[in-house]
């Protein structure tokens, strides 16, 4: 797979300008999802394992239902169904996204009380959606710093803490420039100035980030549970992983679906060293998960 395909898989952004406030979303025709018997059952053994466990912090909880799926495996590109967009529902492999999506879904699903696939379901399409609503292809956030926004105006995270770090130098025009290289744009060509319109719409926002020399000094401003994307300065993206933080050992730690790896992992080294072999690795945005009853 060649540099600019890998990055494609990772993020594919998708765009309408967000409302401001915190949004609910309805049950979800069971003709709009994609799930397998394999999933419905995963995420009923993940309901039992941590009933006991609703009344953790959502972070914490976000970090130990990530740990319960160490080394599910490592698949690409399996949101991609066809310009309707059907809710994709998958605990038994991951990428990157979906993993810290799932993630923070389930936990959110736990920490509700409704410990049911219903409500799972609209947590994770809440969390993958523009404001929520799932109306086609590009109502999907795919671009990280697009995906921190929204979700901080719908109140599931907090971005606060990346002020402490610098402005980001945003520049959003990675998928409106490689569209033969996407599926559905290929496809559907009327959807690109759609594309390049929010690209630019998101790339006017003020966003802030941790340089990667700045990280190891900033490791007391992070916390468990807090999702990162991994910037980079390739030209027209923002970030090129994402995963979820864990203090271990004195240090920050990342849990992640890699890619290299094949599986989920928690890596090897701090979160510092982590960022430093990858050239193009610039440093990370976090989003703090919270939850309502905090």
């Amino acid at each position: 797979m060649n540099l600019i395909s890998i990055f494609i898989w990772l993020f594919l952004p998708s765009f309408f300008l967000t409302p401001q406030n915190a949004v609910t979303t309805p049950q979800i025709s069971p003709d709009q999802i994609l799930i397998t018997s394999d999933d419905s059952l995963i995420f009923s053994q993940k309901m039992h394992e941590f009933q006991s466990r609703q009344s953790l912090p959502i972070g914490q909880l976000v970090a130990e239902v990530g740990l319960s799926f160490l080394n599910t495996p490592y698949e690409a590109a399996t949101l991609e169904n066809g310009i309707q967009e059907k809710l994709v529902v998958n605990l038994h492999t991951f990428d990157c996204t979906t993993f810290a999506e799932s993630c923070l879904a389930l936990a959110r699903t736990i920490k509700s009380g409704e410990k049911t696939i219903d409500e799972f379901e609209s947590q994770l399409q809440t969390i993958r959606y523009r404001g929520g609503i799932r109306n086609g292809y590009v109502s999907r956030l795919h671009y990280t710093s697009d995906w921190i926004g929204d979700n901080t105006k719908k109140q599931l995270v907090d971005n606060s803490v990346n002020q402490k770090g610098v402005e980001f130098p945003l520049s959003l025009n990675f998928m409106s420039a490689h569209p033969d290289s996407y599926p559905v744009l290929k496809s559907n060509p009327e959807l690109v100035p759609l594309i390049a319109e929010t690209e630019k719409e998101v790339s006017a926002r003020k966003t802030y980030y941790f340089p990667k020399d700045m990280v190891f000094h900033s490791e007391h401003l992070f916390k468990t549970g807090d999702i990162i994307g991994i910037t980079t300065n390739i030209p027209g993206i923002d970030t090129v992983h994402m995963g979820i933080l864990l203090e271990k050992e004195g240090h920050i730690f990342l849990l992640h679906a890699s890619q290299s790896k094949g599986k989920v992992v928690v890596s090897e080294e701090p979160l510092a060293d982590f960022l430093k072999p990858g050239t193009k690795n610039t440093g990370i945005m976090v989003a703090r998960p919270i939850f309502n009853d905090l």
